[in-house]
């Protein structure tokens, strides 16, 4: 199911949806007290960012843009620069149900009316047992899967769902089936977000789906692995963790498929760029809730980048490899680099696309935020093929 760029409207009937869940799950207490709290700050804001809007689109020679401005439409450079702003100053409590199920399927529903479908064709089931949530998607509920992506989300663990990639992981899927495959598969892991809890639940929620996975999967290396950022930090914990575990290790997945992956969850290395939406500042804050008060930041199961054991990422890589995708402009791009330049050490097969200009997890955000078709589904249909060589 491919849909079409998200539009003015589109965002007009998302802050409809969004409004209503603010009071249910926030409260208008709490929501108002935040609110006049940070006026002070927003309303500057309400003139900083359309005043750097026009300064560095329209006043400011090319050649000096920032490398994302200079390939960003309009809408795309509007939206992004809020992005920017609320994952700076935005408490995570909000953006939890941003990114909530409450808001994204009746928004999910909305766009596919406005694109004329009423049903989707692609089906999805909630799986919901002790200790293991998620939404499987296929296109034969009957049929055995050829192929199954096993993915989790990001969100820097305080927020985020599955169903807020509910069109990107429907379009993925739809894509695999169009690529040859008979009968495509999807998992997307629903982990408990931090403060719920925090590590080792993550890491415990998806073994658990791993090992749904595999209880479905005739062959594990027909298994993708993947996640963007947050989510990608739990799949490679995974991948360190059954290192350890021969049950597992001999069950390895097929292939990792990595979207702007958070390496290392403390870094100097992780730092602000002229174009990337995420804060460093906020990342760290992120990242020692995770960890919680009792795990080291610098665990190598927590944090992945800080495993350097070239022994030990050759155990953990999947048999076909990996393939990474992420944006020469992230602020996390030089531990993603550096991690690739370790497994190449490896010998193991290790693919990735560096995008010119890009910023975090752009696959996903430039199928919502893309002008044109082929744009939108880029990051995707590059994906599909890794999968496609490695996994035939």
């Amino acid at each position: 199911m491919i849909l079409g760029q998200i539009s003015y409207l589109d965002c007009v009937a998302f802050l409809v949806f969004l409004a209503p869940q603010l009071l249910i799950h926030v409260g208008l207490i709490r929501t108002a007290t935040w609110l006049l709290r940070e006026l002070p700050s927003l309303i500057p804001q309400v003139f900083v960012i359309p005043y750097q809007f026009v300064a560095e689109r329209y006043l400011t020679p090319y050649e000096h843009r920032s490398p994302f401005v200079k390939r960003a439409t309009v809408f795309q450079d509007i939206v992004i620069r809020c992005v920017r702003y609320a994952f700076a100053f935005m408490p995570a409590f909000l953006g939890r149900v941003f990114f909530s199920k409450a808001v994204s399927l009746p928004f999910l529903r909305f766009r596919m009316l406005r694109h004329g479908i009423v049903t989707a064709p692609l089906r999805w089931n909630e799986i919901n047992r002790p200790g293991l949530k998620g939404i499987w998607i296929t296109h034969n509920q009957q049929e055995q899967p050829d192929v199954i992506v096993y993915y989790c989300h990001g969100g820097g663990f305080s927020m985020g769902s599955s169903y807020f990639y509910m069109e990107f992981l429907l379009a993925w899927v739809s894509l695999l089936k169009a690529a040859g495959y008979r009968n495509p598969a999807l998992f997307a892991l629903e982990y408990t977000l931090v403060p719920d809890a925090v590590y080792p639940t993550q890491l415990q929620e998806t073994l658990a789906g791993y090992e749904y996975v595999l209880s479905i999967a005739r062959d594990p290396t027909r298994i993708c692995v993947g996640g963007d950022s947050a989510g990608a930090t739990l799949i490679l914990s995974f991948l360190l963790y059954i290192t350890d575990h021969p049950e597992l290790r001999h069950r390895r997945p097929g292939l990792a498929m990595m979207i702007s992956p958070w390496v290392t969850i403390i870094s100097r290395n992780n730092r602000n760029t002229p174009s990337d939406y995420l804060n460093s500042n906020s990342l760290e804050l992120y990242g020692r809730q995770y960890t919680g008060p009792k795990v080291p930041a610098d665990d190598p199961l927590v944090s992945p980048g800080n495993c350097k054991d070239v022994k030990k990422w050759t155990d953990a890589s999947p048999d076909k490899g990996w393939y990474f995708t992420f944006g020469s402009e992230e602020v996390l791009g030089p531990e993603t680099r550096e991690l690739i330049s370790l497994l190449k050490r490896t010998g193991v097969d290790v693919d990735y696309y560096e995008e010119k200009g890009g910023i975090h997890a752009w696959p996903v955000a430039s199928l919502y935020l893309g002008e044109t078709k082929e744009e939108r589904l880029h990051g995707l249909q590059d994906m599909v093929r890794a999968i496609r060589d490695r996994i035939s």
